[in-house]
């Protein structure tokens, strides 16, 4: 699958372009705060109905403009055309061949996509929710029932916490009951994870070893409150001191996919270079499963990955993204030379998009 026409409207700082687009590489300069981020969070919206980076749709659109809106011509098995906008006050509207989607999770995994970006680094650094968003990103793309069972557990997890909350004792039975739903639902999401995470692993360390070009041991280890057996028995246990709290200490919304480096956390033992190889490699993995699990190759996005990594790490990477495997690829960059090095390594097709305030030439 690859994007041939992409037009966007008020998205962000962008006012208004309309590029046509290689099938292969296409690069974007200029300096920071320019626009050209904003441009790849316009591609992630196409794919997700949402922005990587701004849970408020209004807040997407253009200063003093009254909408946005997202139009992309998709070559795929067929021809596809996606379209996407919003004015401010009203929901936003998502259609495919002119259709409008009744619920806007049917589009979900219609257009693969991996982003890598700097923020990325909060995989490390941050808690457990972003890296169980990033298992719950990929696997969206391609399992259905996943995301119906996660919304479950998640509407299920809420209703048990409202009575836990409560300043009168709460009814036993319909604890139970609830209880009950989080193990099923818990432990229906607990083993699709739990086979991705074993999946991807060796593709990862490989990816990692192929940039780096050593032997450093990495990790990804998956750690759940279901590895303790049944979960409905492993969160009635702990009822009493939930109850203390107010809200739910055990479940699948406490699951943590552990980066270690030497057998060590890598957030503790990483430098720079090393955390920035790491999530790098994890989200080339990603491309590769989803490759696979989707049956179509997936759009991929790379937001000024070049910076703080040493020219070795560069020349690997961009060999692996110019290889077989990769289809359609956005990068973007503030240094020139970066980009010329890499698509003299690459010898594939490519146009070369300058952004400034804005404008995309």
């Amino acid at each position: 699958m690859f994007l041939k026409k992409f037009s966007i409207i008020n998205y962000k700082n962008i006012r208004e372009t309309t590029l046509e687009l290689s099938p292969k590489i296409n690069c974007l300069i200029g300096r920071n705060g320019q626009g050209k981020t904003n441009f790849l969070d316009a591609l992630y919206y196409m794919s997700f109905c949402r922005s990587a980076f701004n849970p408020i749709d209004s807040q997407l659109i253009r200063h003093d403009e009254g909408f946005f809106l997202l139009e992309g011509e998709y070559q795929a098995k067929e021809p596809l055309l996606i379209s996407c906008g919003m004015k401010r006050g009203t929901k936003k509207h998502f259609k495919k061949n002119k259709k409008e989607y009744k619920r806007l999770s049917e589009h979900i995994g219609l257009i693969p996509l991996v982003f890598v970006s700097p923020s990325d680094t909060v995989l490390i650094d941050g808690g457990s929710e972003e890296r169980r968003r990033l298992m719950d990103v990929v696997i969206a793309q391609y399992d259905r029932t996943y995301i119906e069972n996660l919304t479950h557990y998640n509407q299920v997890l809420q209703q048990r916490n409202a009575l836990l909350k409560q300043e009168d004792e709460p009814d036993a039975q319909l604890l139970d009951v609830l209880e009950m739903e989080m193990g099923h639902y818990g432990e229906a999401v607990y083993a699709v994870r739990s086979a991705f995470v074993k999946e991807l692993s060796p593709v990862f360390q490989h990816i990692y070893h192929s940039v780096v070009g050593s032997s450093e041991e990495v990790t990804l280890r998956y750690v759940s409150h279901c590895q303790r057996g049944s979960l409905y028995d492993v969160i009635k246990r702990d009822r009493m001191k939930d109850r203390a709290v107010g809200y739910s200490l055990h479940g699948i919304h406490r699951d943590d996919l552990e980066m270690l480096l030497g057998g060590f956390p890598i957030k503790r033992e990483g430098s720079q270079g090393q955390n920035k190889t790491f999530v790098l490699a994890l989200k080339l993995a990603q491309f590769d499963f989803l490759s696979r699990a989707s049956q179509t190759t997936p759009l991929l996005l790379l937001d000024d990955i070049f910076d703080k990594l040493d020219a070795d790490r560069v020349e690997q990477i961009v060999k692996l993204v110019a290889g077989e495997g990769y289809g359609q690829i956005f990068m973007t960059d503030t240094n020139r030379e970066h980009l010329d090095s890499i698509l003299q390594h690459a010898a594939l097709e490519y146009k070369l998009f300058h952004v400034t305030e804005g404008e995309i030439k």
